[in-house]
């Protein structure tokens, strides 16, 4: 494996959950029984410490490591990893009192009172000392332990903002870094408009909403600073145990961090994945799941990741949450699996008697009893896990990516454009993913910077922000025969939120052939008719629907694939495709109908000879995912819909991986069912 750090820990599939053993000291008579109940659902791993800090460390100073080591030397015992967790995520309550300047700061300048969790300040250099001293404790007192397997790095960090003097002062350091000196910064910030000019650092506090530049840097620095403060974390751990990778659990991309800066200091990526399943359709949901997934797995490209959290039943905070329909734990599980992960883990193992958790999802619930549909069907996992270990070593190879990026989000979020409401950002993204997923093409999902080279086809929807360099990395990828696709509200600004003059910037000018002239903002119930031209270059015909943003741009040397059919712009080029070096560049100027999207990336597929996971057509809500080894291949067939569906595998030839028997040529897939074949590669 190319990080010696992951061999241990990659051995085999890993299946388990959060134990919160200290929570239940004064009943050993469960705690006994816990481990009974782990073999028996085929457990390999906890996540334990999260959230111990005050059992750890009850006074200032004074520590009690006694639970732990029991704890630790039972896994031990039954052959348990241990994914040990280092507790800042939440101080105790003694800390809060005798340093106060450690409790995040409020915009109004209060401090926070002790409560919740990550309810401390990233700059205060007396809660990264405290952090530094219980981090070095734990890494030398368990260093040499058998059962430690991964470090798990605090719990769910955020970009949670606090306003005191530390930060103004490090944020206006981080600016000074950026800018050199306040000429410039005043320049990029635009700060003559409204008189919002800065004569001195110290002038510059980050509550001022109509200066995108200033917001937009103060939600990188906030970033960076979480960052920073995980690097400082992990010191002593990296001194004390370099051989124990570490990971810290990411979650769904809106907690405004930049995880693709920290995915360059973790050894292993890991997540939360909290769908909300049954409520709406179940095959969005799907594809929304595996969009996460697959960003998550391109974090770290050829490594595999954990899903750290997931809940093996229902939660208790997302307003509506229904428990799971018949096999769609089982889907759901290995859905991550089939998208690269190495693991099924659930938050958690044990319900709480009290407090914010107590009703949350658990593997053993309140009836502590095995006896229970929910854990069966975690068992189930645990027994299918234990027969994928020919996976281990695949990978998922994409030919397709979609550019998914978080200044640009953060960016576009502030922008004051015709259409405020509904920009749709990430749910755009989604719409040009699924496509791709609908026909069992796998995807990376990419920010910016990353390297373009490797892909075919490059999907970058309303891509506002513009970095220094990208239109010049974007138009080398076209000239050397890459594809490229953009939409409308792409190419407004650059990486300081200044709009560009004369449009778009020269290198992606030339690269789409085209520049744009006017945004037309529809309301909600507005809808327009794009038609499609005769002759087109994806064959495509007939007329779709457009809603919310219609662009009027002007081809250079672009040619129209399609024409607004309705509005006063009817006529004008909605869709076009400019010829540029050995490659393409499309451009999609309206917002569509999803049926566009559909047949037009189908079209792009086929003429770019991209294949899905399968030779055949997939039923609708039937995807097909793809990890291959040197020698094998593993195909993951899912049904995200509550009917009973048939696909015909062609002539491919399958083994079923579960069963190990041979796959039918026509396989039945019943509602929430999931399949996984193997073959050999010839």
């Amino acid at each position: 494996m190319e990080n010696k750090r992951l061999e241990n820990l990659f051995q085999k599939m890993r299946h388990g959950a959060d134990y919160n053993y200290e929570q239940w000291l004064d009943s050993p008579e469960i705690l006994a029984d816990d481990f009974r109940l782990m073999k028996q659902s085929h457990s390999n791993v906890m996540s334990i410490g999260i959230f111990s800090w005050a059992m750890l460390e009850p006074e200032d100073g004074h520590y009690d490591f006694s639970w732990l080591d029991r704890l630790m030397d039972e896994l031990a015992a039954n052959d348990i990893g241990a994914i040990l967790a280092t507790p800042s995520a939440a101080p105790p309550a003694w800390l809060s009192q005798k340093y106060p300047e450690t409790r995040r700061m409020n915009v109004l300048g209060h401090r926070e009172p002790h409560k919740g969790r990550q309810n401390f300040c990233f700059t205060s250099p007396v809660y990264r000392e405290k952090v530094n001293q219980i981090n070095r404790q734990l890494a030398e007192r368990y260093q040499n332990h058998p059962a430690l397997l991964l470090w798990h790095v605090s719990n769910e960090y955020g970009g949670v903002q606090c306003h005191c003097e530390l930060c103004y002062e490090a944020f206006r350091t981080w600016l000074k870094n950026r800018y050199g000196d306040l000429n410039t910064l005043n320049h990029a910030w635009w700060t003559t408009f409204w008189s919002h000019r800065y004569t001195a650092w110290d002038q510059i506090e980050p509550v001022d909403v109509s200066t995108h530049g200033l917001m937009l840097d103060w939600q990188r620095f906030t970033s960076d600073q979480a960052l920073d403060f995980y690097k400082a974390e992990i010191v002593p751990l990296r001194q004390i145990t370099p051989a124990i990778p570490i990971t810290t659990n990411f979650m769904r991309p809106d907690v405004a961090l930049d995880y693709w800066r920290f995915a360059e200091h973790v050894d292993v990526i890991s997540w939360d994945s909290y769908p909300r399943w049954h409520q709406t359709d179940d095959v969005v949901t799907g594809m929304e799941t595996a969009f996460y997934h697959d960003l998550h797995r391109s974090y770290k490209q050829g490594l595999p990741f954990l899903l750290m959290e997931s809940t093996p039943s229902v939660t208790n905070w997302q307003g509506i949450s229904r428990v799971k329909k018949p096999g769609a734990h089982k889907l759901t599980s290995l859905q991550a699996i089939a998208h690269g992960s190495n693991s099924v883990q659930y938050f958690q193992w044990r319900q709480s008697r009290g407090a914010w958790e107590k009703f949350h999802g658990a593997v053993v619930s309140h009836l502590n009893s095995s006896d229970t549909r929910v854990f069966r069907d975690v068992t189930q996992i645990g027994e299918s896990l234990e027969k994928l270990s020919a996976i281990l070593p695949s990978t998922n190879k994409a030919s397709v990516a979609v550019i998914y990026d978080y200044e640009n989000e953060w960016a576009l979020n502030n922008a004051q454009i015709p259409r405020t409401l509904g920009k749709k950002y990430q749910i755009t993204c989604q719409h040009h993913y699924a496509p791709f997923w609908q026909q069992g093409i796998t995807v990376d999902v990419i920010n910016a910077r990353t390297d373009l080279s490797k892909y075919k086809i490059v999907i970058a929807p309303m891509l506002y922000l513009m970095g220094k360099g990208l239109p010049e990395r974007i138009e080398a990828f076209v000239q050397a025969g890459g594809v490229f696709v953009t939409t409308y509200v792409s190419g407004m600004v650059d990486d300081s939120d200044l709009a560009f003059l004369n449009g778009y910037p020269p290198a992606l000018r030339r690269t789409l052939g085209l520049y744009s002239e006017e945004i037309d903002a529809l309301t909600d119930e507005q809808q327009g008719v794009l038609e499609l031209c005769e002759g087109n270059d994806l064959n495509l015909a007939g007329s779709y629907s457009f809603h919310e943003y219609a662009e009027l741009i002007h081809p250079e040397t672009a040619t129209m694939i399609a024409a607004y059919g309705s509005e006063f712009y009817a006529g004008y080029p909605a869709i076009t495709v400019n010829n540029y070096g050995n490659g393409k560049a499309y451009y999609i100027a309206a917002r569509t109908d999803d049926e566009l999207l559909a047949d037009f990336y189908k079209s792009l597929a086929r003429a770019e000879n991209i294949n899905g996971a399968l030779s055949v057509d997939l039923p609708k809500g039937v995807t097909a995912q793809v990890r291959e080894t040197e020698n094998q291949r593993f195909v993951f067939l899912m049904n995200f819909t509550d009917q009973l569906q048939m696909v015909d595998l062609g002539e491919a030839h399958f083994t079923d991986q579960l069963t190990g028997s041979p796959a039918a040529d026509e396989v039945t897939l019943y509602p929430y069912d999931i399949r996984i074949l193997s073959a050999p590669i010839p």
